[in-house]
Formats: C-alpha cells, sequence, structure tokens
C-alpha cells in the first residue's frame, strides 16, 4: 500500500527532479504538471518508473510454463543471502522501493508481484488461496533458480503469510526469515478492520463495501487512515490517481480478499507456524488496526529463539510508514545470525 509518508517523500524527490532539470527540460515538465491535474494515475506510475531507475531495481520477466513472474532485482547473488520480498494484499513489488533506498547497495534484493497482482499471471482459473500463492512462489523460485542457496525471505501482511507458510512447507529453501504484521493468524484481541468485518457479516449484506478495496477518493483516504497511524493531508489528486490505479483491479481485489478470509487461508500461519525452524524475525506496528499487534506474541511463542520487534507509532503500513527502520532492523537481523555461524565455526 501507498502511506502518507510515501507520498510526502514524493513530493520532495519530484521537486528536486524539476530543480536538477532546470529551464532546459520545460515543455517536458509542464507536461508532466499537466498529467498531475489531468490524468493523475499517470503521476502514480511515472513515480514508481523513476524510483526504480533511481535505486537500480532492474524490472524483469520470467516464465514457469504458460504463467509469468514479474519482479524487480538489484545487486548479485554473494556470500549474504540473496532477500526475497513478498508484498501485501492489492499491492505490488514496488511497495518495497521505500526499504530498498535503505538496504545496502551490494545486497541482492528481489521484489516480486504476487499471483494475479501487477505485472504477474491473472488466471480466473488460478488458485489465490495462502496454500495456491505459495506453490506460485515456490515456481517462480525455482524458475530463477533461487533455491541453489538458501535465501531471506520477507513478507508483510498476505504476503507476510505466505512468507511464513513458505518457510514451514520449504525449509530447505530459506536460511531466515522475516514476518512483518502477517495475516493468517489468531490474534488475542481483534483490531478495528477485523471488528468491522464481523459487524459486516452480521449485517447480512450481499456486497458489502471492503475498506481494503476502495473505489473513491474518500474511500481511499479512509483505507490509509485505517492501515497509517502517521496522518498527513494528501492532494485529492494524488487519492484519485490511486484509486484510477486500481479501480481497474476491483474485482479481483474483492475476490481475492474472500479467498483470504474462506475457513482454507483464514488461520493457515497459525495451523503451519510449528514447523518453521528457520531463525525468525517479528515485526509489528505498535497502533496496527488492520491486524493486531497481539498476533507478535503468538508467533514468538510457536517460533523458538525468534525476536520479536514492535515499532511504536506506527500502524499496518510498516513498510511505507518506517522504511529506513525496518530495512536496518532487517540488515541487523541478518548481520547478528552471521556473526553467530561465524562464532560457531571458530569453536
Amino acid at each position: 500500500m501507498f502511506s502518507s509518508n510515501g507520498l510526502r517523500t514524493m513530493d520532495l524527490d519530484v521537486l528536486n527532479m524539476f530543480l536538477i532539470a532546470g529551464g532546459t527540460l520545460l515543455i517536458p515538465i509542464l507536461a508532466f504538471l499537466t498529467s498531475f491535474f489531468l490524468w493523475p494515475a499517470a503521476l502514480i506510475k511515472i513515480y514508481y518508473w523513476y524510483w526504480r531507475r533511481a535505486l537500480g531495481m532492474q524490472l524483469k520477466f520470467v516464465n514457469y510454463g504458460n504463467y509469468r513472474f514479474c519482479y524487480t532485482c538489484r545487486g548479485r547473488p554473494g556470500p549474504k543471502p540473496t532477500i526475497l520480498m513478498l508484498h501485501g494484499f492489492s499491492a505490488h513489488k514496488d511497495m518495497w522501493l521505500a526499504i530498498a533506498k535503505f538496504l545496502p547497495k551490494n545486497a541482492h534484493v528481489i521484489c516480486v508481484d504476487l499471483p494475479g497482482h501487477e505485472g504477474t499471471t491473472r488466471s480466473p482459473l488460478d488458485d489465490y488461496s495462502i496454500s495456491g500463492q505459495v506453490k506460485r512462489i515456490h515456481q517462480f523460485v525455482e524458475s530463477i533458480n533461487l533455491n541453489k542457496r538458501p535465501f531471506h525471505l520477507v513478507g508483510t501482511s498476505m504476503g507476510g503469510c505466505v512468507a511464513g507458510v513458505y518457510a514451514a512447507q520449504y525449509p530447505k529453501d530459506i536460511c531466515s526469515l522475516t514476518l512483518i504484521c502477517p495475516a493468517g493468524l489468531q490474534y488475542p484481541t481483534e483490531s478495528k478492520f477485523v471488528k468491522h468485518l464481523q459487524s459486516l457479516k452480521e449485517s447480512g449484506e450481499e456486497n458489502p463495501r471492503i475498506p481494503l478495496v476502495p473505489s473513491t477518493a474518500e474511500e481511499m483516504e479512509q483505507m490509509m487512515k485505517l492501515c497509517s497511524y502517521v496522518r498527513f493531508k494528501i492532494p485529492q489528486q494524488v487519492l484519485q490517481g490511486l484509486v484510477d490505479v486500481r479501480i481497474p483491479h476491483n474485482e479481483f481485489y474483492r475476490t481475492l480478499f474472500l479467498d483470504l478470509v474462506a475457513e482454507k487461508s483464514r488461520h493457515i500461519l497459525q495451523e503451519n507456524m510449528n514447523k518453521i525452524t528457520a531463525p525468525t524475525q517479528i515485526i509489528w506496528g505498535r497502533q496496527d488496526q488492520v491486524l493486531d499487534v497481539s498476533g507478535a506474541e503468538v508467533l514468538s511463542n510457536a517460533i523458538p529463539g525468534s525476536q520479536v520487534e514492535i515499532l511504536e507509532n506506527c500502524g499496518h503500513s510498516v513498510v511505507m510508514e518506517r522504511p529506513r527502520k525496518t530495512a536496518k532492523l532487517i540488515m541487523d537481523f541478518l548481520s547478528s545470525l552471521q556473526t553467530t555461524e561465524n562464532n560457531k565455526k571458530h569453536d
């Protein structure tokens, strides 16, 4: 998801781009500004394109049979483990750009579009349950030979659930795991979002509005308030652009959401967490209103030796609200594992 922190950074970065360009690019800049007001969705796409280039993230595609995966990557495999990152519900690979900005330039980083999202194949015949997504991500891993050496797996929200179940089912593929406010648990304390879903269920509405599937600028603003603890005033044009980008996919998002809350997927991480053997890091925003922070204790009690990091003044959109801190926590975790491994070799 796209947080208000990211939007504020966007404003500054685009302004810097204009200042560097100067008068020699006056006409393209005017065209860019015009698109901001007339076609705000174009601004969003240009934003991601600009930041991918600025951060050295290469856009790539790979096929597994007739199935196509879209991903971005930076760096090359080296002595340190590759980092594979799985995004959240209705997001895409570019949500990790905020984190990539603060990761070491020599780290081998891969961000993939999950099944049905952005550039990865979307088929009405595909299985979009968490189990189905785990199988597809394993196909992606095999298609780029990522599991020749164990890698570090990171996932947030829905992607966190996929990452956790992947770690349980394919333990030899990974060397370590970072779960950021993952779905798929039985949370001791119900969040604002879960309570809202329960009230919708009790109301008996046939097609209730799902807060995570906005179709207007106002609903987008409400979703951002639900997902982010920090409050910013977002320009109406930007909100409209974010909605315009999503609307063509909303029917898929609605179907996907219903798959995720169905019995097959609802508590699948809870059912698999005892099988996770990799060193695990758990990161959660204290003020998460989507998936309650009490889930962190559920995981830490089930995964021996897991490390828990609770971020104060942070909501569900950890990746976008606290990118620098999150990147540091991930790299510090990997460094500590490397130090432990080196100490074992010297003993």
